[in-house]
């Protein structure tokens, strides 16, 4: 780029703004005709880390907006995460239950993981069935779906008959493929390189 001639710095940025115009028009004209308003379902699944992550940020996000949220969380539970510490700051926005007892390979009782499950699910329906929360958080529901402790198509008809305007997103590894099929958005994280693998253990701030 140093070695160009003025003319050719000239001629490339004329490239680089005819690009960018055509570019311009193409994403103007689908965000016009993308005119619907209606509550969606996000799936973030994946091996990789960033799942809940995004589903907090979204939570942040929403609460910026004035949106009330709901949270469940349904494996994780046996000890205090930052965002729930976080989100606990504000009680008249966000109701948030921390529901699981832990990692399944923590636990080793199924019986105990699906009654979990149901009570979790059962405060996720009432999210479900309130239009005044904006934003419900399910995470790592995936697992239970995974793990069948609870019924994939029961759940699937919750999620379609909640508010019209209500958004949820719904978080962990293994989403099965009819949850995938009713979502709107659905993110599959990969893993790349995490610091586990070279022996670094879970930190404070990044990993809860």
């Amino acid at each position: 780029m140093n070695d160009m001639t003025p003319e050719q710095t000239a001629a490339l940025n004329e490239r680089h703004r005819v690009r960018m115009e055509r570019k311009k028009a193409i994403i103007d004209a689908r965000i016009q005709a993308a005119d619907k308003q209606v509550g969606i379902i996000i799936v973030n699944t994946g091996n990789g880390k960033g799942k809940s992550s995004s589903a907090f940020g979204m939570a942040a996000r929403a609460l910026g907006h004035g949106m009330r949220v709901g949270v469940v969380q349904f494996i994780k539970g046996a000890k205090a995460t930052g965002e729930e510490n976080f989100l606990r700051r504000f009680p008249d926005e966000v109701s948030f239950h921390a529901m699981g007892e832990g990692y399944t390979w923590e636990t080793q009782n199924r019986e105990r993981d699906v009654a979990k499950a149901g009570e979790a699910w059962q405060q996720a329906k009432r999210f479900l069935s309130d239009p005044a929360v904006g934003l419900v958080v399910l995470d790592e529901l995936n697992i239970a779906l995974k793990y069948r402790y609870l019924d994939v198509h029961a759940v699937i008809e919750d999620l379609l008959d909640r508010p019209p305007m209500q958004h949820v997103v719904i978080t962990g590894r293994g989403a099965p493929p009819e949850l995938v099929a009713v979502a709107d958005t659905v993110t599959e994280m990969n893993v790349v390189k995490h610091a586990f693998a070279a022996g670094i253990a879970a930190q404070a701030g990044t990993e809860w």
